[in-house]
């Protein structure tokens, strides 16, 4: 039998049928007598359809039979794996775990789309990431033949705007860095005595590094120490989103920041109160930039911020491509349009060549 146990603690079965690999979990099973058990019954109904004695597609298949699938699936090869656990929660949440898949229609997909624009108040972008994580969690159902039909296939995506690039100004800087230092006086509710806090200081290593390298949130938080190389200067990436290594030097305020930082765990930056690394911020750095009046700016901004800052200096995009590891040269370009001085710099260069303007 070809069934395993993974972490998580389910148990799973892979087997090659006729020249078609099939994988999936192995549902109510606590131990491996019960998932060979399992597998050998869907092994005999995977025979039977490819035989043609039954019909390939299940009757009646649950949004939580496919999201079994998927979270399988997601967990063993996407990066973005706690991320989607949240969007398929919405998704369970709107639609009902126990909903029957082979009844959604492409109109009650728009009704999804409408209410995540209504309700939940979401963005086009945001809302076709939804789309996205859907339509794989059908397709998968399709890839595995227990139901014929993607309703996705039928739907379109909404129009994503394409906003003017966010970045830090150095006075919205200031502001930021700040508000970080900022000493707040509470009251202690045990103690019922005042205490003088800081409740964003934690995050200023974070952001430092995020300014002074152009590393990704999800590089930050994975960083390890094994991955610092204070002896030759740099940072060295091997889970990067582009699935390619890349080097950073360490600058010399980044090595005097790495060197202040207790190590706790295998991991650079870590809650404290988990000694685990860190999975968001996203609730205290909107405080944050909310108090130090910051308007309309994402933690993803200050990698904006650097590549913007880097091409205003004039550093070759090529340079800037490699260091922020964007798989092509396109993505890199886009920071060029906010640097009016550069391009007038440019058109100058080329009438240094002519004397049509004596004419």
């Amino acid at each position: 039998m070809t069934t395993y146990k993974k972490k998580n603690g389910n148990w799973y079965y892979q087997f090659m049928l006729n020249g078609e690999r099939k994988h999936g979990l192995c549902a109510g099973a606590s131990d491996k007598k019960e998932a060979d058990s399992i597998e050998r019954a869907i092994k005999f109904r995977l025979e039977q359809q490819q035989n043609g004695v039954i019909p390939r597609e299940e009757k009646n298949v649950t949004l939580n039979r496919l999201w079994a699938l998927y979270d399988s699936y997601a967990r063993n090869n996407k990066k973005s794996y706690n991320n989607d656990k949240y969007t398929v929660k919405i998704i369970l949440e709107y639609f009902g775990g126990g909903c029957i898949v082979q009844k959604i229609t492409p109109a009650d997909i728009e009704e999804f789309k409408e209410y995540l624009r209504t309700k939940r108040n979401v963005k086009n972008a945001t809302i076709n990431r939804y789309l996205e994580t859907l339509s794989k969690i059908f397709s998968i159902g399709v890839d595995n033949e227990i139901i014929s039909n993607n309703p996705l296939r039928k739907v379109t995506k909404l129009r994503e705007d394409n906003h003017k690039i966010r970045f830090l100004t150095i006075e919205e800087e200031k502001r930021l860095f700040s508000e970080i230092e900022r000493e707040y006086e509470v009251i202690d509710k045990y103690t019922r005595k005042k205490k003088i806090i800081q409740p964003y200081l934690y995050l200023k290593p974070i952001i430092i590094t995020a300014l002074l390298t152009g590393m990704r949130r999800g590089e930050i938080f994975n960083l390890k120490w094994s991955n610092i190389d204070f002896e030759y200067g740099f940072i060295e990436l091997l889970d990067t989103k582009s699935g390619k290594a890349r080097k950073i030097p360490l600058s010399e305020t980044i090595e005097n920041l790495l060197k202040n930082i207790e190590k706790t765990s295998e991991y650079v930056f870590v809650n404290p109160e988990t000694n685990q690394p860190y999975v968001d911020l996203k609730h205290s750095f909107t405080s944050l930039i909310k108090n130090a009046k910051i308007e309309n700016f994402r933690f993803h901004d200050l990698r904006h911020t650097v590549a913007t800052r880097l091409v205003e200096k004039g550093i070759d995009l090529l340079v800037v491509k490699e260091l922020l590891g964007h798989s092509n040269i396109e993505t890199t370009m886009r920071y060029a349009h906010p640097v009016p001085k550069r391009k007038r710099e440019a058109i100058d260069v080329l009438n240094s060549y002519t004397d049509l303007h004596n004419t």
